[in-house]
C-alpha cells in the first residue's frame, strides 16, 4: 500500500513539475485583426479556462492586418500569429516561422461591403471603383484581385487602397472616400443595419477552396517551447469543438470583444462557425488555389514549394 501511494505522489509531483514547466514563460499571441469572429476562439478559450486546464498561460495582443502581424513576428515580439493563409508568402520569403494550422476553410464570413448611396448595384459595376483592405499582401487584397481577374478586368480592374483597421476603413466608407470595403461578416451586418452599406458579395464565391485562416509560430518557440506550442494548439481544438456545441454562450462571450450586438454577432456565429477545421490540416487543393494566388500577386515566383512553409508536427494526434 505504501509503495502505491508513494507512486501516486510521485506521479503527480511530475505531472505537477510538467504543469510548471508549461506555465513558466507566457505564450504572446497576435491576432491579425481584433473584431472579426474569426479571430474570437481564444477569446473563447481565456472565458472558459481552457488555455488553463492545458497548463498554458496566454496573452493577447491584436493588430490591424497581416503584415503588421508579421512585422511583430518577425520581430520575436509575438510567439504564435493567428493571421490568413497568403502569410504563408512571407514564410515562403524568409520570415522565421511556419504555419502550424490551416484552421479556417473558404472565405464565407469575408464580404464585400459597398456605399448603400453609392454607383455600386451589382459585381459588374465595381469596375475601376475604390475598395479598401487591410494591409499589403493580405487576404483582403488578394481577394478583391481576384475579383477583377474572374470579371476579366486582370488585377488592377479595382482600384485598391490599404486602410489598416476595420474602423479606418469604414470612416473612409461613411465620407465617400471609397466605394466599398472587404470586411468580416459582422462588421458588415452592422453597417446594412445602420443603413451606410449593403453586402455585395461573399468571397467564398470567389475562392471555395481555400486557407483563410492559418496559426504561425515562431522558428524560437518551435524549438525552445514546442510542448507549449502543442498545448496552445490542443488548447484551440478544444474550444472550437466547444463552441460548436454552445452556440449561446460563445455569443454572450464574445459580443464585448466583437464590440456588436446579440443579433450580428449570432449571424457571424452562423457563417463563420462552419468554417473552422477540426484537424488544422493543410489541403493540397486549397495550398494549389493559395500558390496561384502569390503568384498572381508576384509575391512569389512560379512553381514555389509551399511545403517548406507550414507542418503539421504539432497538431494534436500527430506522430
Amino acid at each position: 500500500m505504501k509503495t502505491r501511494i508513494a507512486g501516486v505522489v510521485a506521479a503527480a509531483l511530475v505531472l505537477g513539475v510538467a504543469q510548471a514547466a508549461l506555465a513558466q514563460a507566457v505564450l504572446h499571441v497576435g491576432k491579425a485583426q481584433d473584431t472579426p469572429f474569426d479571430f474570437v476562439p481564444p477569446d473563447v478559450a481565456l472565458a472558459k479556462g481552457i488555455f488553463k486546464a492545458n497548463g498554458i498561460d496566454v496573452e493577447l495582443s491584436s493588430f490591424a492586418g497581416s503584415a503588421k502581424l508579421q512585422q511583430a513576428m518577425a520581430a520575436g515580439a509575438m510567439d504564435i500569429g493567428l493571421g490568413s493563409g497568403p502569410e504563408l508568402a512571407f514564410v515562403a520569403k524568409g520570415s522565421p516561422e511556419l504555419a502550424v494550422a490551416a484552421f479556417a476553410g473558404p472565405p464565407d464570413g469575408l464580404v464585400l461591403v459597398v456605399r448603400k448611396d453609392g454607383p455600386i448595384h451589382t459585381v459588374p459595376d465595381l469596375k475601376g471603383k475604390t475598395i479598401s483592405v487591410s494591409s499589403v499582401g493580405s487576404l483582403t487584397e488578394w481577394v478583391v484581385r481576384e475579383t477583377s481577374r474572374q470579371q476579366g478586368w486582370g488585377p488592377e480592374g479595382i482600384n485598391i487602397v490599404f486602410l489598416g483597421d476595420i474602423i479606418g476603413q469604414i470612416a473612409a466608407l461613411k465620407t465617400k472616400q471609397t466605394d466599398g470595403m472587404s470586411n468580416d461578416i459582422a462588421s458588415a451586418t452592422h453597417l446594412e443595419q445602420d443603413n451606410i452599406g449593403r453586402i455585395l458579395l461573399s468571397f467564398g464565391k470567389i475562392a471555395p477552396d481555400f486557407i483563410i485562416h492559418a496559426t504561425f509560430a515562431t522558428n524560437e518557440i518551435m524549438q525552445k517551447r514546442p510542448d507549449q506550442l502543442r498545448a496552445f494548439l490542443k488548447a484551440w481544438f478544444e474550444t472550437i469543438a466547444w463552441m460548436r456545441k454552445n452556440k449561446d454562450e460563445t455569443v454572450k462571450i464574445v459580443m464585448p470583444v466583437m464590440h456588436q450586438p446579440q443579433d450580428v454577432v449570432e449571424r457571424a456565429y452562423d457563417v463563420v462557425m462552419p468554417t473552422f477545421s477540426d484537424t488544422g490540416k493543410f489541403e493540397p487543393k486549397a495550398l494549389a488555389v493559395l500558390s496561384r494566388s502569390f503568384e498572381q500577386m508576384n509575391l512569389l515566383p512560379s512553381g514555389t514549394d509551399l511545403s517548406k512553409t507550414y507542418t503539421e508536427k504539432f497538431l494534436p494526434g500527430a506522430p
